[in-house]
Formats: C-alpha cells, structure tokens, sequence
C-alpha cells in the first residue's frame, strides 16, 4: 500500500530553504518518491492553516518512506530544511 509525507511548512529564511530544494529531488528519486503536490496557495475551507507550503509526497510503502526519511543522504539535506523553516510532518498510509 502506498504511503504519504504530508509537510505543512512555514518558510522564514527563504534563501537557506531554496539551498534545501537544490538538493532535495536527487534524494527524493533515489528512494523512487514523487511529489504528488506542492501548493503555496492551498484553499482552505475549515480551520486554521497558517502555512507557506504543503508538499504531498507518494511512496512505494512506509517502509520506503522511513528509508528516504531516514537515509544518511536525506538527513544530511534536511538541516537546511529545519533550519530555515517550522514543519509540521505527518506520515499516512
């Protein structure tokens, strides 16, 4: 069954985070992950949302997901990620 990272990101150094999305999709393709949206402007129709970004991704299964996530190649890049934005991340499936 496939698995989804669901990001929901608020961006307050935005040139530290682009150095993050230089790197990102390498990392991404090599644990066969794609981006299923990326949306500054999602429309919300309930509740809060107080976001810059959400960002949907597809995996295999979870087990390929925590591997990506979990990979040395990923942590390495997602400092820049922690560092330059507040992310609130969920995994489902």
């Amino acid at each position: 069954m496939s698995a989804y990272f669901i990001a929901n990101i608020r961006i307050y150094k935005p040139d530290e985070f682009d150095k993050y999305l230089e790197k990102v999709d390498l990392v991404l393709k090599k644990f066969n992950g794609k981006y299923l949206c990326v949306d500054s402007n999602p429309e919300r129709i309930e509740g809060k949302w107080d976001y810059s970004r959400l960002v949907l991704l597809e995996f295999q299964d979870k087990k390929s997901l925590k591997e990506w996530y979990n990979s040395k190649e990923y942590q390495e890049i997602l400092k820049l990620r922690l560092s330059s934005a507040e992310c609130d991340t969920i995994i489902v499936g």
